[in-house]
């Protein structure tokens, strides 16, 4: 196999898994509900007021609390060993290719910087 058709099995793989794994989890629940109008584009005039009167500006707002997050990661973290474990299952793969229908139409990923950086890994 190639290493643009490596590439290109990758890229199929990521999208798959970040729709099946990460999209269709708990996250569209915290996605869910109203989006607040700004005039500026970035948010700078959007506060939160919680219920001690406080002015919280929009962009310093935690929009998961704790539990939330270990939820997510959890569900988040089952999810990609259950795609990882049944992937060479015949039925599996056809759910996956299912799927792939929708996560088809996203751009094409690209490395992370971060990630494929060695030197940035902690020790």
């Amino acid at each position: 196999m190639s290493r643009k058709e490596e590439e290109q099995m990758a890229a199929m793989f990521a999208k798959a898994m970040a729709m099946i794994c990460v999209r269709n989890t708990m996250l569209e629940g915290l996605h869910a509900g109203r989006v607040p109008v700004t005039k500026t584009g970035d948010f700078s005039d959007v506060f939160v007021v919680d219920a001690d009167g406080q002015h919280i500006p929009w962009t310093e707002v935690s929009r998961l609390d704790d539990d939330e997050m270990r939820d997510l990661m959890r569900q988040v973290v089952n999810r990609l060993y259950t795609f990882q474990v049944r992937f060479g299952e015949p039925e599996f793969q056809a759910f996956v290719d299912r799927w792939l229908g929708a996560a088809r139409k996203w751009d094409e990923p690209v490395l992370d910087a971060g990630l494929a950086n060695s030197a940035s890994w902690p020790e």
